[in-house]
């Protein structure tokens, strides 16, 4: 049975993250040449042909044909590494090759299993590429193995279990294997005894690895594991005047940069689909809607239109969440309205909370009132149930931390309805999203980037000191990612145009400091208005795999959206909840299948002139579209924005 891709994929990644948990050393020895060591690894094996006689007093009534398992290796090891790219490796040990095969039904409707303990004494010599200045090398080369064990169990439900031993085995097999290693110095840059721990990798094709001369059974092996290895290096010196001088270890370097935003509107008006959660979030032990929710009356409700909220939002409102939050927080009455118009469509309302169903039913009994007296709804249209927990909750099995944040997410009321008019299945329930124009100032595009190449692999933390003409310094930071961003009006304030000196200081993970300068020049936008879109889709707790359920939305509306020439900016945000580093990354990969889910439909519609620019933000709260401090507010923070302005 050859390993799936998931198999492959999940060990290769399992590999790259212990390689990325090491750390290169520079030497102030020269290298040994020769290295000697240990070896351990797990097998995993997988069975594919078919075998049925087993030896020569059993043939079982099922052929085995599938199996897998894992199995140790341990080998000693001896390498020979001179100057240059090629070396060759010599690997001597146990190699294990047991495995299960999967069950089989005999013909009398009963499970069969076949396990065997098959083992081999291996001989592995390698041709070694080293990849020069880095630990990571590749390896290629013929295994020999000698059988040591064939040992077999076959159970059956109806007959007496049988351990026995294959018959018509190879004593001796003829095969090969490629692989990849990284070796990570642990000693001292200047201990001349050098230790090195290596993660490595191979794979072990089924040719040649048959292990008996009859039938066609065959073995194909992944194996895994972490090397031991030591060598004797020397002092490296260079003469000056007939006295030795040690070298020293160079400084880590980074390269540096700044570029300026691009003239742009000061102005862009934008036409936004703005998603509306199908949440209301109640207090802690509380049934009554929030006071932050917005309750009309009777007569007030009588004269409301959903129209009412699209028109177009001004800037003053502190930002983009303030209108985006009181839309969100005119929840009920969008949802009164829209089932007054459409007299046909109903709602379901779950409720959810900790004390149990009762309580969450009580808070969806307090929307359903509100919508029966304020907006005159037919009770029999709302049905509502408890719940002690949302079905798809926030606080998830086996959960220890930041419990006040994720259980007070699971105090809420969903919003269910098969009405179109009411809710859209836009990556899941979501109520229809609002129409809206707003008049954005000091777009995402008129800010100065700065950009420290590797800066997450070779320093602790950056900043930034920027000092105008007449000596005022501001300052930015610290940072710790190899790109961030700086609003133009923040630098600039009050002047309209400005030479700026940058200055980037950083701290290498060593504990040196380097300092990086250059200089930018930057001009205040005329007073030009742009008109372009935008779109956001909110996303499930802790998911960037829900993206995939928002293909047809992005394919089908927003892509088509998007003229030849445009650019398209793509922001991935979350929430607080979780690890910044986790969160940072989950972010980067919402944002990126973003793009590549709009970049494959407009390829299919011939849109070949569309320039990407794509962030991931994390939990930034300087980047952050709306705070965390509310429920809905941080449902709000689990998006991808996506602005798109034709060209200018």
């Amino acid at each position: 049975m050859l390993p799936t891709n998931t198999t492959i994929k999940k060990l290769a990644i399992c590999f790259l993250m212990v390689i990325l948990t090491g750390a290169g050393v520079n030497a102030q020895t020269t290298p040994p040449t020769w290295w000697f060591g240990v070896s351990g690894a797990a097998n995993f094996n997988f069975y594919g042909g078919t075998t049925q006689t087993l030896n020569n007093s059993l043939i079982v009534p099922t052929a085995f044909h599938r199996g897998q398992g894992v199995s140790p290796y341990g080998s000693v090891l001896v390498e020979y590494r001179p100057a240059g790219v090629f070396g060759i490796m010599l690997n001597v040990g146990y190699d294990g090759r047991g495995a299960k095969f999967n069950n089989e039904v005999a013909p009398c409707d009963c499970p069969a299993t076949l396990k065997t303990s098959m083992s081999y004494v291996t001989v592995e010599p390698s041709l070694r590429l080293s990849v020069p200045s880095s630990g990571l090398y590749f390896f290629v080369g013929p295994r020999v193995g000698f059988n040591i064990n064939k040992d077999f169990s076959y159970t059956q439900l109806r007959q007496p279990n049988t351990n026995s031993q294959f018959s018509d085995m190879h004593s001796t097999v003829f095969s090969g294997q490629v692989g990849m290693g990284y070796d990570i110095m642990v000693s001292s840059a200047a201990s001349t005894t050098k230790v090195s721990l290596s993660p490595f990798i191979s794979y072990q094709p089924y040719f040649g690895q048959e292990p008996r001369t009859i039938e066609t059974w065959t073995v194909t092996t992944i194996r895994a594991g972490l090397a031991l290895k030591f060598g004797k290096g020397h002092k490296a010196v260079v003469k000056i005047a007939d006295a030795p001088l040690v070298v020293a270890a160079p400084a880590a370097d980074v390269s540096f940069s700044v570029v300026a935003p691009a003239a742009a509107p000061s102005i862009h008006l934008v036409s936004e689909t703005l998603p509306l959660s199908n949440s209301v979030f109640f207090d802690e032990k509380s049934s009554e809607i929030p006071n932050r929710y917005i309750i009309l009356t009777k007569d007030q409700a009588f004269s409301f239109k959903e129209a009412q909220l699209q028109n177009e939002q001004s800037d003053n409102m502190t930002g983009r969440s303030a209108r985006q939050l009181n839309i969100y927080h005119n929840i009920l009455n969008i949802l009164g309205d829209r089932l007054r118009a459409n007299p046909s469509a109903k709602i379901s309302l779950t409720g959810s909370a900790y004390s149990g169903p009762a309580e969450g039913k009580e808070r969806a009994e307090s929307i359903k009132t509100y919508l029966v007296n304020a907006f005159g709804i037919n009770p029999s249209r709302i049905t509502v149930v408890g719940r002690t927990k949302p079905v798809i909750p926030s606080d998830k099995p086996g959960n220890t931390k930041q419990l006040t944040l994720v259980r007070a997410e699971d105090r809420r009321v969903d919003i269910a309805s098969s009405s179109p008019e009411l809710l859209v299945e836009v990556g899941g329930d979501m109520i229809k999203p609002v129409m809206i124009v707003t008049t954005q100032g000091d777009p995402h595009d008129n800010q100065v980037v700065f950009n420290v190449d590797s800066a997450k692999i070779k320093l602790k933390s950056w900043s930034i000191d920027v000092t105008d003409d007449k000596g005022a310094v501001q300052h930015y930071g610290p940072f710790t990612n190899d790109e961030e961003s700086v609003r133009m009006s923040s630098i600039l304030g009050d002047n309209h145009e400005g030479t700026y000196k940058v200055v980037m200081q950083g701290e290498t993970n060593k504990g040196q400091m380097i300092k990086k300068e250059s200089s930018v020049h930057l001009i205040h936008p005329d007073e030009t208005t742009q008109k372009g879109f935008r779109y956001s889709i909110l996303l499930d707790f802790d998911k960037a795999i829900s993206i995939a359920s928002y293909n047809r939305f992005l394919t089908n509306v927003v892509a088509p959206s998007i003229p030849d020439g445009a650019t398209v900016t793509i922001h991935g945000h979350t929430d607080v909840v979780g690890e910044e580093a986790h969160n940072l990354t989950l972010s980067q990969q919402r944002a990126l299948d973003v793009q590549h889910i709009l970049e494959h439909a407009l390829a299919g519609a011939g849109k070949n002139n569309v320039k990407f620019e794509t962030l991931g933000f994390g939990e930034d709260a300087n980047h952050a579209p709306f705070e965390n401090g509310l429920p809905e507010q941080r449902f709000y923070n689990r998006t991808v924005i996506i602005d798109i302005a034709p060209a200018k």
